[in-house]
């Protein structure tokens, strides 16, 4: 017979408690990570500009090794004191986030206004998009294969950009009566991108206006439009929420909450048991298709490549099967004007750590791996024993919606894996909310899973 764990009476019960009381007195340890975290959010718009950011971040530090995959996805890894043969610790969180995507055509020009055409990326809600300062990131290649970063919109003396919303007066017919899905079309998300027309042209006054600034500042023409990858995203920077300041608002936090929390935790980690990966990768919002996917071999290439640096000879698909890992990856917390949607007894809330989430998927559970309860047991001990809130949560009822997570793409492998991040509220919209005591569980989270033995 196993023996029975004594507990005192007052611990039989299970009841969350407050990260911010949990960390009583750890005030500045808090600022400071978040301070860094809002730096990182301010600066970074896209996918693109986090595998920059990072990789910037990241080069002072010579335990670190760094694996970048066509600008998009990369891996930063740091060696243990096991053989990679014996398993390895991996934490996969993505880099993309819900967007709009200039087509390769964008540029036209209707009624004495340049526009641009946009196709959006991810799951969004349209009507959020509309009559707010928007801002241009990305990247141009020129027929020469010279590259151009384009960032507009972020600075206060730079133009920003918007798309225009009916005014209510007209809106009848056109908006108030129809379904939300019908109301606002996804071919209506036209940037309004200059009015101001070239006196010397003899049509689409305007348009030859916009091509010549284009050309002018950045050496660039309207067929460079097509090997182009130009994403608007929402202007200007992360912000604290609340007049206590515990709280974060901004763009992308739906998952780069989770990666800077992984890249933060590989960096300052110590005295690893076992070699530890961070995978940053792209396309999650969309699927996790292409080569800069969680479905990608991105990872069997990183490991390939860490055998060499550590001469070791490894068999990749034994390495995976014998590992252990996290899928960074956020829910969404309790919504107090929207308490339908939700269970309450299994809804993460916000301000209560870093959540830990069983399974995802949808309806009967369709498309999630479930983390099994002798992981689910693992994970809770280490946690307890490092003193770090946490909590689980659904996302939201039974049938009432659901999510998915690269999570399953990582468990094909064999490994143990459990999706793990803060519980966000506005997720998915250009504005989402996250808790200071959640981002700094989670990093704490994180870190302790590379250094548990």
């Amino acid at each position: 017979m196993p023996k029975k764990q004594t507990k005192d009476k007052k611990d039989l019960a299970y009841k969350p408690k407050s990260g911010w009381d949990t960390f009583k007195g750890r005030d500045k340890e808090i600022e400071a990570y978040n301070a860094e975290y809002m730096a990182f959010l301010s600066r970074v718009k896209t996918e693109r500009e986090a595998v920059s950011y990072i990789e910037e971040s990241a080069c002072a530090n010579r335990d670190l090794h760094v694996f970048g995959n066509r600008g998009k996805a990369m891996a930063l890894c740091r060696k243990g004191a096991s053989p990679m043969q014996d398993g390895i610790r991996i934490i996969i969180a993505h880099i993309d986030s819900p967007r709009l995507d200039l087509k390769a055509n964008p540029l036209y020009e209707d009624t004495d206004l340049a526009m641009l055409k946009t196709h959006y990326y991810g799951g969004i809600k349209k009507y959020q998009w509309l009559a707010r300062p928007l801002a241009i990131h990305g990247v141009v290649i020129r027929e020469d294969a010279t590259s151009v970063k384009i960032v507009i919109g972020e600075e206060d003396d730079e133009p920003c950009f918007t798309i225009e919303d009916l005014l209510p007066h007209l809106a009848g017919k056109t908006q108030y009566t129809k379904k939300i899905e019908d109301a606002f079309q996804a071919e209506k998300l036209n940037i309004i991108f200059g009015s101001r027309p070239d006196l010397k042209a003899k049509d689409d006054k305007v348009k030859a206006q916009i091509l010549s600034l284009l050309y002018e500042k950045y050496g660039i023409v309207e067929q460079d439009f097509v090997s182009a990858d130009l994403e608007i995203v929402p202007a200007g920077s992360a912000r604290e929420v609340g007049l206590d300041r515990s709280m974060i608002g901004a763009y992308g936090q739906d998952d780069r909450v989770c990666a800077w929390a992984a890249f933060a935790a590989v960096r300052d980690c110590s005295d690893l048991p076992y070699t530890s990966i961070v995978l940053l990768v792209d396309k999650e919002e969309i699927g996790s298709d292409g080569n800069t996917g969680a479905k990608s071999n991105f990872l069997e290439e990183v490991l390939w490549q860490l055998s060499k640096k550590f001469n070791e000879d490894i068999i990749p698909s034994r390495v995976l099967f014998r590992s252990r890992a996290l899928s960074g990856d956020v829910n969404g917390a309790f919504d107090p004007d929207f308490p339908e949607v939700h269970e309450k007894t299994n809804a993460a809330k916000m301000g209560y750590g870093v959540c830990v989430t069983k399974f995802t998927g949808s309806r009967g559970k369709a498309g999630s791996s479930e983390a099994h309860a002798e992981y689910m047991g693992w994970i809770r001990s280490y946690l307890n024993r490092n003193n770090i809130p946490w909590q689980t949560g659904e996302l939201g009822k039974v049938d009432e919606g659901g999510g998915g997570t690269v999570a399953k793409y990582l468990a094909e492998y064999g490994m143990d894996i459990v999706d793990m991040g803060p519980a966000l509220l506005s997720m998915h919209a250009p504005f989402e909310l996250s808790s200071k005591v959640d981002t700094f569980s989670t990093y704490l989270a994180y870190r302790s899973f590379m250094e548990e033995r």
